[in-house]
């Protein structure tokens, strides 16, 4: 189909007219937005009905009038959310801003917006068929919504995304969006943000033209975690519920610790290949305290070797996943085997417990039933603390979601506070009063 011409005026506007109009009436977070392109990755995150899509479309023209002459690209997740909001909400501010453009919607939609420099062509896409944009040179990408669509494929998109940005005069990544919980956004623009990141938060009390009455709507109909989220721009659990919900930094986690250099360390590891991670305690009396954590080791070889290197010459126990006595992560002989063979004791019993089981054997840990918490960690412990603050329960499957990475350090734990804690093992070797049918 041959371009659709629209708003075909006799003189097109220069590029600095078009800014011009473009920031005429923008609210401050779609400025700063807007005005940010020194970062090469940027994000603006907001809750419902502060302007995140009108933002978005504002950054595209203003980098189409400053890349005159080259290629961008905006995504949406879906096509129907590319039909239903994104063209629609390109065509009513190109004809407010009084922008000349051709429009054309297939083998694939995209539009020519013409300057009185030259042209610029926005091609739109959906984040899930990201590979069709192998072979182009673009100077920006946009994608809205993009915490809607899985952090595996969000983050495949990106990162082809960031591989086509060669062309133009300003190079950008950017994205709008609603935030979804502890996925994408969260990881790229908060929990790893590097040096060339940014990120920009809107809130919907912000947009001073929404209808009466939106806001306490809102407020009537969502719990607290939604309401963060949705009204503030908040990363927050958004799931069923926090796996380990009787966690607190008040409570559990300690800036100082007794000196421990004399006891038995105790040490729960969860196998992954290239990502094999562990805890390292000492058992207090009826607590436990962990001290340490081991993340992201290539192998069992080299966790093994790390233990050594930290603690030289101390007796460690382990309470490794049972099926490390079946496979190995590098092939050669089982991963508790390998983990015997550096003199380390295994603790672990032939099988590994019911997930649930596990779960609750932590839980009991933080807070039992008379109110009493059994377990400290390190301030040091980040990773752990950040894991058990953030691991939901997955919808689908009634069990703690695997999807984000925040599953090992918790199952590392689990393995030994059930070994140790749990009454089944509590007095491993001695009558436990328990009797099983």
């Amino acid at each position: 189909m041959a371009f659709a011409e629209k708003a075909a005026f006799n003189t097109p506007p220069s590029s600095k007219e078009v800014i011009s109009r473009i920031y005429e009436g923008l609210l401050p977070h779609q400025k700063q937005f807007c005005d940010d392109t020194e970062h090469r990755k940027l994000a603006l995150v907001c809750g419902f009905g502060a302007g995140k899509t009108h933002a978005l479309v504002s950054k595209a023209c203003i980098l189409a009038a400053m890349n005159v002459g080259f290629v961008s690209a905006v995504f949406e997740p879906t096509s129907p959310m590319l039909r239903d909001i994104l063209i629609r909400t390109f065509n009513e501010l190109l004809e407010q801003w009084e922008i000349p453009y051709e429009f054309r919607v297939s083998p694939l939609p995209e539009y020519k917006l013409i300057f009185e420099e030259g042209n610029h062509t926005i091609l739109l896409r959906t984040i899930l068929t990201y590979q069709r944009l192998r072979g182009q040179n673009l100077c920006a990408v946009g994608f809205d919504e993009a915490d809607t669509v899985g952090q595996y494929d969000a983050e495949q998109a990106q990162t082809m995304a960031l591989a086509r940005l060669r062309s133009g005069n300003i190079q950008q990544f950017y994205v709008s969006t609603t935030p979804e919980g502890y996925g994408y956004c969260f990881k790229t623009f908060e929990k790893e943000a590097k040096p060339d990141t940014a990120l920009i938060r809107g809130r919907t009390m912000d947009n001073p033209f929404l209808p009466e009455g939106f806001i306490d709507s809102l407020k009537e109909n969502y719990p607290p975690q939604l309401i963060a989220a949705y009204l503030e721009g908040q990363f927050t659990n958004l799931n069923t519920g926090s796996v380990y919900s009787r966690f607190s930094r008040d409570i559990h986690v300690k800036d100082k610790l007794p000196d421990y250099r004399d006891e038995i360390l105790r040490c729960g590891i969860d196998f992954n290949i290239d990502n094999t991670n562990a805890v390292v305690g000492v058992q207090d009396g009826n607590k436990l305290v962990i001290i340490d954590e081991i993340a992201k080791a290539h192998d069992t070889d080299a966790l093994a070797k790390e233990l050594i290197r930290r603690y030289p010459k101390r007796r460690i126990l382990i309470y490794p996943d049972s099926s490390g006595g079946n496979r190995s992560t590098n092939a050669q002989k089982t991963d508790i085997a390998i983990l015997e063979g550096y003199g380390f004791t295994n603790q672990s019993p032939k099988s590994n417990p019911p997930i649930k089981d596990r779960v609750s054997s932590v839980q009991a840990l933080l807070c039992n039933g008379k109110g009493e918490s059994r377990l400290e960690i390190s301030s040091s412990c980040r990773t752990l603390i950040e894991c058990l603050e953030l691991q939901s329960w997955d919808e689908k499957t009634d069990l703690p979601d695997k999807q984000n990475g925040h599953d090992h350090f918790p199952d590392a734990l689990g393995y030994m506070v059930y070994r140790e804690f749990n009454l089944l093992y509590a007095r491993s070797g001695r009558g436990t009063g328990i009797r099983i049918y």
